[in-house]
Order: structure tokens, then C-alpha cells, then sequence
């Protein structure tokens, strides 16, 4: 269990951005260790899933952190979510032993993992919002953008593999619980980001709050409907 370890420096990583990789190399060594332990991805309940989020929030911001100039206050929102994700994961009991036969599939393991990359690069796409906020710099915002389409992409496909998936486990593409209610909203609030944010009275501003509000729905969708709302998804 190298969450602990994680933690430091993530908030090592608050002033020194080298940190979040030596954060990151103990998350992805503590997933592998899980992993060949297990003999399958470890995403299944919230503590694997929030060590795989926070993973991914870190490793896509790398090329991102590079290409802008505020770097201080994008590394202070990175560092500080990995710290308080992975903070979480401390106290969420990992869930161990072989998948149950509905999961025990590569769609679910792909279904999964590209929600997860999704999540991460929106969460990006937030940083960059709040980010332009401070400092209205169109670039920052183009990478907003793209960011947010990359993610909205892989949301996508995901959405496509869940219900091959759902199909198979439950002879039904969609059930319509809780999650996949939540998942078609946030489905379609970053359509509307994507196609508003080429309208002109909403670029700018307009768009890099709307990308900046949307993580919150995706938090949301990942551990508020799960804590607050019976179904099917327990993640």
C-alpha cells in the first residue's frame, strides 16, 4: 500500500512540481503490484478508482503544465486534487479477490478505464478554466478546449462499450439507474460546452466556466450518486 507515500508527495508537489512524477511512480507501482496480485485491473470500488483517477489527472497534465506559463497555480490545483483524492483512497477499504461474473469481462475493464481517462481530462479542463479566469489568455483557453474534447471522446466510447457490456450482463443496453442517468447529464452538459463554446457570446469566459462546472457534475456522477443513490454502479 503505497498511498501514504503518495500523499507526501503530492504535497511535496504543492511547491515542487518533480514530486507529483515520484507521486504518480508510487500510484502506478502500487496499481501494477494490485494488478498482477489480483490477475485484473484493480478498478473496482472507490479506493482502486481513486487511486486510478488521481493517477491519470497527473500523468495527463504533464504535457499541458509544459505548454503554459502560469505554471504555479495549475500545480497548485493538481497537486492539492491528488492530495485530497488520494487522502480518500486511505480510508476506502480496497476490494479484493476475483471479479463477480458480470465483471469478469474486458469490456467492463475498458469500460472503466476510458471513464476514468475521461474524468482525468476533465478534471484538466477544469484547472485550465479556472486557470484562464485568472489569466484571460486565449491559449489557455484553446487547451481548455481540447482538452475537454479529448476527454468528451473517450466519455463516448466508454458510453458505447458500458452498453455492450450492460448488454451482455443484463441482456439490456441501458437500465436507466441513478449512474447512467448522471452519466447521460454529463453526457450531454459537455456536448453543450463543446457546441456553445464556438458561438461568439459564449467564448471566452462564458466557455471557461462552463468547462470549469462541469467537473463538479463528473465528481458528482462519480461518488455522489454512488454515496447517496441505490444502483447498479457502485463506483
Amino acid at each position: 500500500m503505497l498511498e501514504p507515500a503518495s500523499v507526501f508527495f503530492y504535497v511535496i508537489g504543492l511547491w515542487w512540481w518533480p514530486a507529483l512524477y515520484v507521486g504518480l511512480a508510487a500510484q502506478s507501482a502500487d496499481l501494477l503490484s494490485r494488478g498482477f496480485h489480483l490477475g485484473r485491473l484493480p478498478l473496482v470500488g472507490l479506493h482502486d478508482t481513486l487511486i486510478f483517477l488521481t493517477a491519470s489527472i497527473v500523468a495527463f497534465s504533464v504535457p499541458f503544465y509544459k505548454l503554459i506559463s502560469e505554471k504555479r497555480l495549475f500545480r497548485l490545483m493538481l497537486a492539492g486534487t491528488a492530495v485530497v483524492i488520494t487522502f480518500a483512497a486511505v480510508f476506502s477499504p480496497p476490494h479484493e479477490g476475483p471479479l463477480p461474473a458480470l465483471l469478469s469481462t474486458y469490456y467492463f475493464e475498458f469500460h472503466v478505464a476510458l471513464s476514468f481517462f475521461s474524468y482525468a481530462l476533465f478534471g484538466i479542463g477544469a484547472f485550465l478554466g479556472v486557470l484562464y479566469l485568472a489569466q484571460p489568455d486565449p491559449v489557455i483557453e484553446k487547451r481548455q478546449y481540447k482538452a475537454i474534447l479529448f476527454g468528451y471522446v473517450l466519455f463516448s466510447v466508454s458510453m458505447i462499450i458500458g452498453g455492450i457490456w450492460a448488454y451482455y450482463a443484463w441482456a439490456t443496453y441501458w437500465l436507466w439507474t441513478p449512474k447512467e442517468l448522471w452519466t447521460s447529464i454529463l453526457w450531454l452538459y459537455y456536448g453543450f460546452y463543446l457546441h456553445a463554446r464556438f458561438r461568439p457570446f459564449w467564448y471566452g469566459r462564458k466557455a471557461a466556466w462552463t468547462g470549469a462546472i462541469g467537473f463538479v457534475i463528473v465528481l458528482f456522477t462519480y461518488v455522489g450518486v454512488g454515496l447517496l443513490m441505490k444502483s447498479s454502479h457502485s463506483f
